[in-house]
């Protein structure tokens, strides 16, 4: 009976530790309309007023995305000049697990600046149940509104010499799955950039839980980019803040950069960044210098 009783425990309680776990790697919230600098709830960084875009570069706009379950709408903001993208460089952000893109609209106004005011147009979009986007938060979506967001670039002109891609955390995923596979998707990206990216969901899960079992036991994820990087040629920009306790660079940015064995890479470590905080602490103005840099070189 005392085994039996034991069994009904550990049953119950790994169940709800990988419920807790699917939550801690996606985490959205749902919204009635995007604010962006009207916004007052919590934000990805702070900039003090600086970085700011007038209201005729920003366009909000829906596209119809197949999900796993069926037909979606996914919302998207892009920065920049609309008539301009066959011939611009552009930035695609894919961002972290939390909110929706209110909360990381404070990055898109940075990216947008980076360079000057312009010189790169940015979109960035909500996964299915962040923000306005429909649909089911789940790891095959992610990818899926990802390459909707990059047909949409293609569909407008873009072409893969000046396509970059941006990875945030979670986005760190999205953004080596397409450097990994580019043919699979509508456009191949030039540049890579990861900030604070983890190395798998498995180590992810087992420094969130703290247990010794595989992390494929509590969560289906199959996301791994310290392997997916093995395949990646085209350049890389590691950023990572050296204090970062969500995603450490020992456990999760350090083994990514490692792996990376073909073409150019270059790492921006900040000594005191934290998992959001790393440009504030850089600085933002060097924050972006280095990534333009990069996307110059």
């Amino acid at each position: 009976m005392k085994k039996i009783i034991l069994l009904c425990f550990i049953s119950l309680s790994l169940f709800s530790c990988r419920k807790r776990l699917d939550a801690f790697l996606f985490n959205p919230s749902q919204i009635e309309s995007y604010q962006l600098d009207a916004y007052n709830g919590e934000l990805t960084l702070d900039l003090g007023g600086q970085f700011d875009v007038p209201a005729s570069m920003i366009h909000q706009f829906q596209l119809d995305v197949e999900l796993e379950e069926g037909a979606a709408k996914m919302s998207a903001i892009y920065v920049g000049d609309l008539n301009a993208i066959a011939t611009d460089t552009v930035i695609l952000y894919c961002h972290g697990n939390k909110d929706h893109m209110d909360f990381y609209w404070p990055r898109q106004k940075l990216y947008a600046n980076t360079g000057a005011l312009g010189r790169y147009g940015v979109l960035m979009f909500d996964y299915p149940s962040f923000g306005l986007s429909e649909g089911k938060a789940s790891e095959e979506n992610m990818y899926r509104t990802t390459a909707r967001a990059i047909q949409w670039l293609k569909d407008q002109g873009l072409q893969n010499e000046r396509f970059v891609i941006f990875g945030f955390s979670l986005g760190s995923a999205a953004a080596c799955e397409v450097a990994a596979h580019p043919t699979e998707y509508a456009l191949a990206p030039s540049k890579l950039i990861l900030e604070a990216p983890f190395a798998s969901a498995e180590v992810m899960i087992q420094d969130a839980a703290l247990l010794s079992m595989p992390g494929s036991f509590l969560v289906d994820l199959k996301i791994d980019n310290a392997t997916e990087i093995k395949k990646i040629s085209i350049p890389l920009l590691w950023i990572h803040g050296q204090d970062d306790s969500f995603l450490t660079v020992k456990s999760h940015g350090q083994p990514v950069y490692d792996n990376k064995t073909q073409g150019y890479k270059e790492a921006f470590l900040v000594p005191g960044g934290e998992h959001e905080t790393t440009p504030f602490v850089a600085g933002y103005q060097a924050y972006i210098d280095c990534i333009n840099a990069f996307i110059m070189h």
